[in-house]
């Protein structure tokens, strides 16, 4: 059974729950310190790239994953996508299957293994920041500015893997929603690891002249961070009347697709969700469905790309 994520894990400050937690992250922090000692050596016949995250879900690293494959296409090199296969995360192989060249095995070792096989120059990881049986050559953290890093604890006690100083060992952020002006974060950051590289990104609506009028709308969504969905709608003035949130990775059935349907039409509204859900639903379920379509863009794009070729060509 999947579970939402703890409200309290957003809070400013810790709660009481989290204090009450507290001594289970040690088990996280064991984990993690044992993970530390595994020294590998960087790949030479391919270069790695790895996108995620250390504060657990909806930090836009999928997308992100996608926009560096664009890149890199453009710039002509041979690169693939690397996603370890679970079957809970068949929303996000979808998507990676549809915009780009997807290796999903059981583990990340055997697909490293056939991009070079395939004689592919580089291959992103979407996800593995965590998985230390490779050595990465550019190792790039998601978040995203709203969320940010929750109330700072580890799980179970708040939303991060790793504690924000695990920076140190990354070469890059990636802060969405987030711009210079964020100067506390970025002082977290730069007090951490002062060489880390931090670029500034955000969605930009695909289809939004062919959902927009002024109806009002039912949202529902299954992802990490349903705020950042809601917020996209909200500041292209979408009428939004009902948001049911569903847990991240959300198994959608024809019940729960009847459901909404059934509480939309009582209260006149449309629907719409994600495109990460749409694609979880039945083809005859999506009928009178809509779904927004979103593009992950990077501010300093020109600085990136330098940025991205420097450390491949090294």
């Amino acid at each position: 059974m999947k579970l939402k994520k703890p409200k309290f894990w957003d809070l400013e400050k810790p709660s009481f729950i989290s204090y009450i937690l507290l001594p289970f992250t040690l088990i996280l922090q064991i984990s993690n310190f044992l993970r530390s000692l595994r020294i590998k050596k960087k790949n030479k016949k391919i270069k790695t790239i790895c996108v995620g995250n250390i504060y657990l879900g909806g930090t836009g690293k999928t997308p992100s994953t996608i926009k560096i494959y664009e890149i890199l296409k453009k710039l002509n090199f041979k690169v693939a996508v690397g996603k370890k296969f679970y079957s809970s995360q068949k929303d996000e192989r979808i998507l990676l299957e549809s915009a780009t060249n997807l290796i999903t095995k059981s583990s990340r070792e055997n697909i490293l293994k056939t991009a070079i096989k395939n004689h592919k120059d580089v291959l992103i990881f979407d996800d593995g920041l965590q998985d230390k049986n490779i050595n990465y050559n550019i190792n790039i953290v998601c978040f995203d500015i709203q969320n940010w890093i929750g109330n700072g604890f580890l799980i179970p006690s708040g939303p991060l893997r790793e504690k924000l100083a695990s920076l140190k060992n990354y070469d890059c952020v990636f802060l969405k929603d987030g711009s210079p002006t964020n100067k506390s974060v970025i002082k977290s950051i730069k007090k951490i690891n002062n060489k880390i590289r931090v670029f500034y990104t955000y969605f930009e609506v695909l289809n939004l002249k062919k959902i927009r009028n002024t109806k009002k709308y039912l949202i529902f969504s299954g992802i990490g961070n349903p705020k950042s969905f809601k917020r996209i709608l909200l500041n292209n003035k979408f009428n939004i009347s009902k948001e049911i949130i569903y847990p991240d990775h959300f198994n959608y059935k024809k019940v729960d697709i009847d459901k909404i349907k059934i509480i939309a039409k009582k209260i006149g509204a449309k629907i719409i969700t994600t495109e990460k859900d749409y694609v979880k639903i039945s083809k005859t379920d999506q009928k009178n469905i809509q779904f927004l379509k979103v593009k992950l863009k990077i501010k300093n794009e020109k600085t990136f790309i330098n940025y991205l070729k420097s450390k491949i060509y090294e």
